[in-house]
């Protein structure tokens, strides 16, 4: 089943309001100059601390990349690809998510506009911090906030990008057969770890 409506590089309009029209686009830059000063402020942070080691970091980045990849996977499969039966729902699933599945090039809305990423990265440090060891935290926010970028940057590229790197075309692919063979299954993109855990591997 295809589940595509448009391959156009166009934005389709889904407000009437300018300014909710202005806020659903985002250039694929926008993260970039937004997260890298984070990640470069909570790396230094995190590094700076008497007690960190070798040891320590490489526990919390770690961590906080895998904990990057499982969030990118329950907010894929869980959320925007929960389907509401009332017609609110139904609007509410289309601009968050439904509108990338229609128009999968869509070159403004491949990555998270500011106005959804800043809450919900805000909302994750607090989560972090009432969770995670504070000698821990600061790198593995960091190592977080990395994983989504890597995320953003990732989703455009395998859009409008291509790839000589043997494990890159295989995500690519991977991100291919979500939107046009199964759109229920194969719901990593910057990984497959959870697809496989978690039994919902794109079938071959």
């Amino acid at each position: 089943m295809k589940t595509f409506v448009s391959n156009s590089t166009e934005s389709t309009r889904m407000f009437k309001a300018n300014w909710m029209e202005a806020l659903s686009k985002v250039h694929y830059s926008v993260p970039l100059f937004i997260y890298i000063p984070v990640i470069a402020f909570f790396s230094w942070r995190g590094l700076s601390q008497e007690s960190t080691t070798a040891t320590t970091a490489l526990f919390a980045v770690l961590g906080g990349f895998l904990a990057w990849t499982l969030t990118e996977y329950v907010l894929h499969r869980f959320v925007f690809h929960y389907h509401p039966s009332s017609e609110w729902g139904k609007k509410i699933h289309f601009i968050f998510h439904g509108v990338h599945h229609d128009y999968p090039n869509d070159a403004l809305r491949l990555v998270m506009p500011p106005s959804v990423s800043i809450p919900l990265a805000t909302g994750f440090y607090f989560l972090f911090k009432s969770t995670v060891p504070a000698l821990y935290l600061d790198l593995f926010f960091a190592a977080f906030i990395t994983g989504y970028l890597c995320y953003d940057m990732f989703h455009y590229a395998f859009h409008h990008g291509t790839f000589n790197n043997p494990i890159l075309k295989k995500l690519k692919q991977h991100h291919m057969q979500h939107h046009y063979a199964d759109a229920n299954r194969g719901y990593g993109v910057t990984s497959s770890l959870w697809d496989i855990i978690f039994r919902s591997e794109l079938k071959k």
